[in-house]
């Protein structure tokens, strides 16, 4: 992977940034669906990207569908830990390594994508320099 190891700060900064680009109409705050898609222990990290890569697009039932699913499942995670804890604990690393892991796949995409607008742009200079 290019690039020091990413934080999850620095994730959580990433992923926060783009679920602030829901719908003007939907009512929803960002830090507090973070936390909820953060700690998802059923979610795995694609599972996570399609959701954020989804922001734009979703609608208010479905962020509180989401959120009331989110909540749900916590209380029933909580409750399991009481009777299996060492299954928990590790379901709880597999989540905290998965988030680094969604802050690699941004951070490659937003270095990919940076490439690809220089590329273009030399493409561009090319074509006029050539008269096209």
């Amino acid at each position: 992977m290019a690039g020091p190891q990413i934080t999850e700060k620095e994730v959580d900064k990433i992923v926060l940034e783009l679920l602030k680009g829901h719908s003007e109409a939907v009512k929803v705050t960002p830090k507090e669906f973070l936390d909820l898609l953060k700690h998802s222990l059923s979610l795995n990290t694609m599972e996570k990207k399609r959701v954020v890569d989804a922001v734009p697009t979703l609608s208010q039932f479905q962020f509180d569908e989401l959120s009331k699913v989110f909540t749900e499942e916590r209380v029933k995670f909580k409750e399991l830990a009481k009777q299996h804890p060492d299954d928990i604990k590790k379901l709880l690393g597999k989540q905290q390594s998965e988030w680094l892991q969604l802050g690699d796949l941004y951070r490659s995409e937003a270095i990919n994508k940076g490439k690809q607008d220089q590329d273009k742009a030399k493409e561009d200079e090319i074509k006029k320099s050539l008269g096209l």
